[in-house]
């Protein structure tokens, strides 16, 4: 995930225990080298404990102990102090995003709290205990990529240990990670675009704003908290591109589509200073009391927009993403440009995109082959 503005910089987590963090604020070299992954050496036993017996997917916390129940605030309370060393590490080597960090930290919440339910601390956690948290996630109804994501957070934390020598061996190594089928992204036709970009009404400020933010998050693929954190700085009208930090604190230089920037010009001239009510702010987008915009609201006034247009399934921010993309190649754009333009570290991530092209063209040559 991204950086969430210049905070990330500011918010150093303190910690009870002697921290591997010096007063620079910077952790040992060592640590630079735990970014790569282990693989894993023996078959695990997520699915042997009982799976036939596990209960339907859950309809509600009724049904959840209440250490899987979301916590007040989103947090799940004090940290641990040796976690909280973990995420300082998270946030000044390894340069995660807020969003990210935040993720990782209710991660290790949920599974303090499993384990204060056996009265044990994260440091005398044995490779039993973590194959039964992970058992008793697929029994609450978590799916095989959810359980991942936590185990992926276990061996990142454990493997943190390890090398900090807080442990001498690491509890998570040996076990295998589920097998996650990865699926199709959702995207939309042409047509469907056509369908939303004409809901907002382009009178008012703010139905300038959400067509400026419909118009900008499809023509470069933006992520919504990329979205969310640029400046107006970042939009180059002369040269028809905008640049933005995305994951890892990476820059990138986008293109931008020219009725995209028309649009977003003129949101500039018209709508934004009625919204700064006098006022200032760096940020290209704002809500209406004149702050930065956030994510959920743009994903509130997506999900509005998705239903008056009558699209099949809620939209998200993220599926203007996958359109973005999808349209990218139909079109004949090859598939390092893409990766570029969306951002992606490694083109394996790209590749998804390349197989809902494949699945489009089966589908067309069974609609209109005589043979098919």
């Amino acid at each position: 995930m991204r950086t969430e503005g210049p905070d990330r910089r500011h918010e150093p987590t303190t910690t009870a225990q002697a921290s591997p963090v010096g007063p620079s604020g910077r952790l040992t070299r060592k640590f630079q080298r735990l970014a790569q992954s282990l693989q894993p050496r023996v078959p695990n036993e997520l699915l042997i404990r009982g799976r036939d017996e596990l209960p339907k997917r859950r309809t509600g916390h009724d049904r959840v102990p209440r250490y899987f129940r979301p916590q007040a605030g989103g947090t799940g309370g004090p940290v641990d102090p040796l976690v909280g060393t973990f995420l300082h590490y998270l946030r000044v080597e390894r340069g995660l995003s807020n969003n990210t960090i935040l993720a990782y930290r209710q991660d290790m919440q949920k599974f303090k709290e499993f384990l204060n339910g056996r009265q044990i601390s994260v440091k005398d956690v044995t490779r039993s205990d973590v194959v039964d948290f992970l058992a008793e996630l697929y029994k609450r109804g978590l799916d095989s990529r959810s359980v991942s994501r936590y185990q992926s957070t276990l061996r990142n934390f454990y493997r943190f240990c390890v090398t900090e020598g807080v442990l001498k061996e690491d509890p998570v190594s040996t076990i295998e990670a589920p097998k996650v089928r990865r699926s199709l992204p959702h995207f939309l036709s042409i047509k469907d675009v056509e369908r939303l970009l004409a809901q907002p009404d382009v009178s008012t400020p703010l139905g300038l704003r959400d067509k400026a933010i419909i118009e900008l998050l499809y023509s470069t693929g933006l992520r919504v908290s990329e979205l969310c954190n640029l400046r107006v700085s970042d939009i180059q009208m002369s040269s028809g591109a905008l640049r933005c930090i995305g994951k890892g604190n990476k820059e990138r230089i986008v293109p931008v589509g020219r009725r995209a920037l028309e649009i977003v010009e003129r949101y500039l001239k018209e709508s934004r200073p009625a919204l700064l009510r006098g006022g200032s702010s760096p940020f290209l987008f704002l809500h209406s009391r004149a702050g930065k915009i956030g994510r959920i609201q743009v994903w509130h006034l997506l999900r509005t927009y998705g239903d008056l247009a009558g699209l099949r399934e809620p939209l998200s921010p993220h599926m203007l993403r996958h359109s973005f993309a999808t349209h990218l190649l139909d079109g004949g754009a090859d598939l390092r440009s893409v990766q570029i333009m969306l951002g992606h570290s490694d083109i394996t991530t790209t590749q998804i995109y390349t197989h809902v092209v494949e699945e489009r063209l089966k589908q067309i040559y069974k609609a209109h082959h005589p043979r098919a």
